[in-house]
């Protein structure tokens, strides 16, 4: 008489089914989207944090488990087969259900008292970290993770539940909210133009020395090209960095003329606003997925944000061009945090409103 095992299955496996088969893991699968987004192995071990190795013995793995060839390699990077294409819509799909449960779980389970929020690195450091502490008085229990930096957040990746951002996202699964605008114009420190004097025209702009920052969401290249054409950076630009805070630093330290938010004038002192006809503007954008809004403590740090940016208490974040010389007649908020970095013992880093600098374009000062 023949064992019977797993309620009637017998002994090697299912009734008719033949010797059982491991079905591909997650972890094969999440492997084997992540090369083919970043287009090469050394790409996608980076973002995961993986050897090369350990990553090819995964996909090797899931093409063992599917008894098909996903990818080859070229010296460009790598390419998904015939097969491979049908099997990353299928990731992609696994994928997109998996994010989709664990946003339930976060609904169903409110229980952890953290959230994710990414922003680009300048407003991140300049403007919303100073204003947390106003944010914990209403919620001290909350734990926020800001992150910092210039490439934008995978919302449907779960990367943060909330982001603010210098371009509207893409994706028509995710909600985006202006929040206001952004304007940018030539600032240099007091120290410089002491020393060098400020520039008169765009023209007269060459003639001293730049800070620039490249990095994503910044439109740095177009701006340089749209005043100085074709001309190179050496021997114009001192300084070039892909950091927000670097890029602000140097500007403050006296490096070089640099281009900043206007909303500078209002957190530091010793910034002079130049006036040329050089002004760049960014919309800046919250978004999140319209699931985690459901979520309490989401929502309270969404709310926040939106608060934090309210272009009727911030002048500098209007659709319209305010003139930093107009801030301390128009703002009547509360006092801002000042970035300067002076903070003795018996100093209080909150002021009433920072001396604000401003030299026109048109003079010229001896260098």
């Amino acid at each position: 008489m023949q064992t019977r095992r797993h309620g009637g299955d017998p002994p090697g496996g299912r009734r008719g089914t033949g010797p059982r088969r491991r079905q591909p893991s997650w972890e094969n699968v999440h492997a084997f989207l992540q090369v083919i987004e970043h287009g090469s192995f050394r790409s996608a071990a980076l973002q995961l944090g993986l050897s090369i190795n350990r990553l090819r013995q995964r996909v090797a793995k899931l093409e063992q488990q599917l008894r098909v060839t996903l990818l080859t390699r070229h010296v460009d990077g790598v390419r998904a087969t015939a097969e491979g294409e049908q099997v990353l819509a299928a990731a992609r799909s696994m994928e997109a259900a998996y994010f989709d449960l664990m946003r339930a779980k976060e609904i169903a389970l409110p229980s952890g008292a953290e959230v994710k929020l990414a922003v680009t690195e300048g407003l991140g450091t300049f403007w919303l970290a100073p204003r947390l502490s106003e944010f914990h008085r209403a919620h001290p229990n909350l734990l926020v993770e800001l992150r910092c930096a210039m490439r934008p957040a995978d919302m449907l990746r779960l990367e943060a539940d909330a982001a603010v951002q210098l371009i509207r996202p893409a994706e028509p699964d995710l909600k985006a909210v202006k929040l206001g605008r952004l304007h940018l114009i030539p600032y240099a420190a007091s120290s410089y133009v002491e020393a060098h004097g400020v520039p008169n025209s765009l023209e007269a702009l060459s003639r001293h020395r730049l800070v620039v920052q490249i990095t994503e969401q910044t439109a740095a290249q177009e701006l340089y090209a749209s005043v100085f054409g074709d001309r190179p950076q050496a021997g114009l630009v001192s300084v070039r960095t892909n950091s927000s805070s670097a890029h602000a630093l140097a500007v403050g330290s006296g490096a070089g003329i640099g281009w900043l938010a206007t909303y500078a004038s209002a957190i530091a002192d010793g910034l002079v606003a130049i006036d040329l006809d050089a002004r760049r503007m960014f919309d800046i954008w919250l978004t999140y997925h319209p699931d985690v809004a459901r979520i309490p403590r989401v929502r309270a740090v969404i709310d926040w944000v939106i608060d934090c940016f309210e272009p009727r208490r911030f002048p500098w974040f209007r659709d319209e061009f305010v003139h930093p010389s107009e801030f301390a007649e128009i703002y009547r908020g509360e006092p801002l945090f000042n970035v300067s970095g002076r903070f003795a013992e018996d100093e209080i880093p909150f002021i009433e409103f920072p001396g604000l600098v401003l030299i026109p374009g048109g003079r010229e000062q001896a260098g």
